[in-house]
């Protein structure tokens, strides 16, 4: 009788033990200003002059990168006005907009993955961009690292234009 108990607890402790695996599918996350960042909405357009945005938003916040095309390939910002990323918080009272352009910020945007068949794209991004406001100087800048946009959905057109 005691080996049947001891089978039993060790078959509810064994069957007890389960692993809940989440998974990120798709997903949008970075660290900003080394403060972990996962967005709750994301989406990516290609837009009428060819350009692709591909955005993450948290609340009032919005990341936004701009790429000229899908490929894979690595965009290098702070160049021009092509390729770019930015940063929005609309918060009343917390207002911000943070951009990289043409000699403006620095970072890069990495893709690694444009799905045709299920319209999705991959990659990673880090950039620091500059506040819009300059007489803000407690905020000069924000820095986001270890940028990952994974499947993300591509909607192959849109009406709005790029900035």
């Amino acid at each position: 009788m005691k080996k049947i108990s001891y089978f039993l607890s060790l078959l509810f402790i064994i069957t007890s033990c389960t692993e809940d695996v989440k998974f990120n599918n798709p997903a949008f996350q970075t660290l900003k200003d080394n403060v972990f960042w996962r967005a709750i909405g994301y989406k990516a357009q290609s837009v009428t002059n060819g350009n692709m945005t591909i955005e993450g938003t948290l609340g009032y916040e919005k990341v936004s990168l701009q790429i000229p095309s899908p490929i894979v390939q690595t965009y290098v910002l702070g160049r021009d006005n092509v390729a770019k990323a930015s940063y929005s918080n609309t918060f009343p009272g917390q207002l911000a907009e943070f951009t990289t352009g043409e000699n403006r910020g620095t970072g890069q945007i990495v893709v690694t993955e444009f799905n045709t068949e299920t319209n999705t794209i991959s990659g990673t991004f880090k950039f620091t961009a500059i506040n819009e406001d300059e007489t803000d100087v407690e905020n000069p800048r924000v820095t986001f690292t270890e940028g990952v946009f994974y499947k993300v959905p591509v909607s192959l057109t849109s009406n709005f234009l790029a900035n």
